[in-house]
Formats: structure tokens, C-alpha cells, sequence
């Protein structure tokens, strides 16, 4: 700060002013703006009403109306599936590899093969696959032939789309029962030389595959639920003519209902 008795000095350079320019509302709102054609036909279409080529088709109530789209590529991405084959199916897969993978390769559009190392099948799908389930039907095609089924009712699965495989245990049907038991049961199920099994597999129009403790049976819902209550009444001591008779019964009802 000087002090007070310093000569002052006056300055003689007036301050520096500068015009400050305000913006007009024209340039505010075209903030670099692309010009537009003088023919707005160029850029947008005319919409009518009738379908020419070249020109959108709306309905009454002005809503544009598009042709239906195509899959060009309906595979996006490899999606692979392993079933793995008990020990003991694996000599029936080898001699039954050439009924097998045809109708895979052939029908459903996918790759397979057999890996002897690993005891599995390896499923995959590729570019000429068309069907989205393909892969999911391939394998219960092949779970059916690892369970015991034969390739000629096992390949349905892949024809039909209502068919199904169900499982259960004898033990499901009555805990409390020992080996011998166990045994017996299985024995009024098959029958001699099979006759009961192939009895309730022709009455209800299934396919039934006894594996040790475990019964498999292939068919439609409602043939399925008619098989297993003619097995659980066997398992629980039912005699097989009272079985036979009811099986009569109500293949003939399943008949006029259809």
C-alpha cells in the first residue's frame, strides 16, 4: 500500500471493453443441424394402403403391417449333450452303433459320436440343424437304449411327440420287503416265459423294460398310468387273472372313448 503523501500518477490507458454478444434462439436450437433434402420422399417413405412393392402396408388403424421374418440362421451357438452308458449296455451299443446314429445324423441334423474312453455318447448340434429340440429328442433317444429299450421303440420318441419314459423302484410300491420277496414280485410281473409282461405291455400300448429292482416303461401318459397300476397291483400280490381282467376292461373303455 503507498503511502499517503506518494505522488499518484494517472493512468492514462482507459480499461479494455469487450461487447458481449448475446445468442439469438436460432442458434440455441440448431446446434449443428444437418440441412434436409428439399424432397422429404427421400428419406421417408410414403405410406399407403395398398400393398405395392417397395411401399408399407398399414392396417385400419394406421399401424404398419410386416411380413413375417425368416430365420436365416436359426443355430446361434453349439449346444452339446453326453449320456452316459452303464457298463453293461455298452456291448449292446456296439453292435447296435449302426441302427443308432442314422436316424440322429439323418433325421434330426445332429453329430454324434461314441467315445469308448469315457463310456458316453456325445451329442452336438451344428449349421444344418433346423429343429430347436432336436437335441433334447436325441438324447432321450439314446437314455432310452442305455435304459434297455430296443432301437425300434426306442427311435418313437424321435416320431412322436407324446411319448415318455417313467421310472420306478419296487421298493416305491412296498418298503418293507426282502430279496426273496423282491424276487417273487419280479417274477408275477414278467410271468412265465414273459406272457404277463408282453399281456400289459399289448393291453396298454407300452413298451416295459425290468432292470434288477427298477421297471422302466415307454408310452404315451395316460397308457403309461394304465401299465403301472397293473404292475403295482401285481407287486403288492394281486393275482395275474384279476390283472388280465381289468387290463380287458379298460383297454376296452380306452377303445370307445376313442
Amino acid at each position: 500500500m503507498p503511502a499517503p503523501t506518494a505522488k499518484q500518477v494517472e493512468v492514462s490507458a482507459p480499461p479494455f471493453e469487450a461487447a458481449f454478444q448475446e445468442p439469438q434462439q436460432d442458434e440455441e436450437l440448431l446446434l449443428d443441424a444437418p440441412t434436409l433434402p428439399e424432397e422429404m420422399d427421400a428419406i421417408l417413405p410414403s405410406v399407403t394402403q395398398n400393398g405395392e412393392e417397395g411401399e408399407m402396408v398399414v392396417d385400419e388403424e394406421n399401424r404398419p403391417h410386416f411380413a413375417p421374418a425368416r430365420d436365416i440362421d436359426p443355430v446361434t451357438r453349439i449346444e452339446t449333450r453326453k449320456v452316459p452308458v452303464p457298463p453293461h449296455r455298452f456291448t449292446p451299443l456296439k453292435s447296435s452303433w449302426p441302427q443308432i446314429y442314422p436316424p440322429l445324423v439323418e433325421h434330426l441334423k445332429l453329430q454324434v459320436r461314441m467315445n469308448p474312453r469315457r463310456k458316453q455318447v456325445e451329442l452336438r448340434t451344428s449349421k444344418h440343424t433346423t429343429e430347436d429340440g432336436a437335441l433334447q429328442k436325441g438324447e432321450d433317444f439314446v437314455k432310452a437304449f442305455t435304459l434297455g429299450f430296443d432301437v425300434d421303440d426306442a427311435i418313437a420318441l424321435l416320431r412322436l411327440d407324446d411319448l415318455y419314459i417313467e421310472t420306478f423302484e419296487i421298493r416305491d410300491v412296498k418298503q418293507v420287503m426282502g430279496n426273496e420277496a423282491q424276487g417273487r414280485a419280479i417274477g408275477r410281473i414278467a410271468g412265465k416265459d414273459g406272457k404277463t409282461k408282453f399281456a400289459i405291455e399289448n393291453a396298454s400300448k407300452t413298451r416295459i423294460v425290468l432292470a434288477d429292482s427298477k421297471i422302466h416303461i415307454l408310452g404315451a401318459y395316460k397308457n403309461i398310468h394304465m401299465a403301472r397300476e397293473s404292475i403295482v397291483s401285481l407287486i403288492l400280490g394281486k393275482p395275474p387273472s384279476k390283472v388280465y381282467g381289468n387290463l380287458r376292461t379298460v383297454a376296452a373303455r380306452m377303445k370307445e372313448r376313442f
